[in-house]
């Protein structure tokens, strides 16, 4: 059996320990400096596994050496935004501690395979990288998926379908600067701008972009269903090697014509990580737009270097 290292046991912890207990994709150790807290959440959903019936070998503990061999870690540790702060705002808080993450890694888990939820998100996939010295192919970000996800869900309260016929992805920074690609969205096949008109998917888009502002404003933190939801599904491609594609930050080097930067692009995950990195025949615009996400997110990556 696999294990996964969840650094980080609050909101978005406690739901991928959750998903993983109930996909049973892995043993898990929950890690958290709040004493009591990882443990307690642990306890919790091994307690839940005998209601809902899945088996459960889960520990909490506040010492980094427990994840120590693990073949996957996902950190979700780090300063929640609130409603009056973007992403990037949290840039300074969260370089230490995704720092400090990433010695932990590098010492009791050389061989896993790591990914970043926390904010701001490529420049985090950046630091992690360079500090654990991985190799680009075991080091992602979840943030892709989450957007294309938000996307998808607003499309289909626009047109009343169902979430499954709509096809698209969005890449570029995880802040307001990301790229939804328009050109490739369908539903059912059908163009997406055959179905909504300029005016409609241009709101759709700002939404989506704003997505996440707009969560944090309601609830008064970030979202931690569906970002826990996307790394799962990252995690239990790698380890079942099912070579699925998904929109993830990940170190670029020559693809996009980019280099020494981490950004949200297509990516196949299996047993070696990412075993591809997929180029997308953008439109002009789009390409624009790209670059501008492209130039907001060096700005960031020159923050932790």
């Amino acid at each position: 059996m696999a294990k996964i290292a969840l650094i980080g046991a609050g909101n978005i912890g406690g739901v991928l320990a959750y998903l993983t207990s109930v996909r049973q994709i892995g043993d898990i150790i929950l890690i958290d400096k709040k004493p009591g807290l990882a443990k307690a959440k642990a306890l919790d959903i091994c307690q839940a596994s005998s209601i809902y019936g899945f088996k459960c070998k889960i520990f909490g503990s506040e010492n980094p050496a427990a994840m120590k061999n693990a073949d996957v870690v996902i950190i979700s540790a780090g300063i929640p935004r609130k409603p009056d702060q973007k992403r990037d705002d949290l840039i300074k808080i969260n370089k230490e501690i995704i720092t400090e993450v990433s010695k932990n890694i590098k010492e009791y888990a050389p061989d896993s395979f790591v990914i970043i939820i926390t904010n701001p998100l490529d420049a985090m996939v950046y630091l992690a990288r360079k500090t654990t010295g991985f190799p680009r192919e075991r080091v992602v970000g979840m943030a892709g998926i989450l957007d294309s996800a938000r996307l998808i869900s607003f499309i289909a309260a626009e047109l009343n379908a169902e979430k499954e016929d709509i096809n698209t992805i969005v890449i570029g920074g995880h802040n307001d600067s990301m790229v939804p690609v328009i050109s490739r969205t369908t539903v059912k096949g059908k163009p997406i701008t055959e179905l909504l008109s300029k005016e409609q998917i241009k709101e759709i888009t700002e939404r989506t972009k704003h997505a996440g502002a707009e969560i944090v404003d309601l609830m008064g933190t970030s979202a931690f269903f569906a970002p826990a939801t996307g790394a799962i599904n990252i995690a239990e491609s790698y380890l079942k090697d099912e070579k699925r594609i998904f929109p993830c930050s990940v170190c670029l080097k020559g693809e996009y014509n980019l280099n020494d930067i981490c950004i949200g692009v297509p990516v196949k995950i299996g047993k070696a990580g990412v075993e591809e990195i997929i180029q997308l025949d953008l439109t002009e615009q789009e390409k624009e737009e790209f670059n501008k996400s492209v130039q907001r997110v060096k700005d960031l990556i020159e923050k932790v270097k």
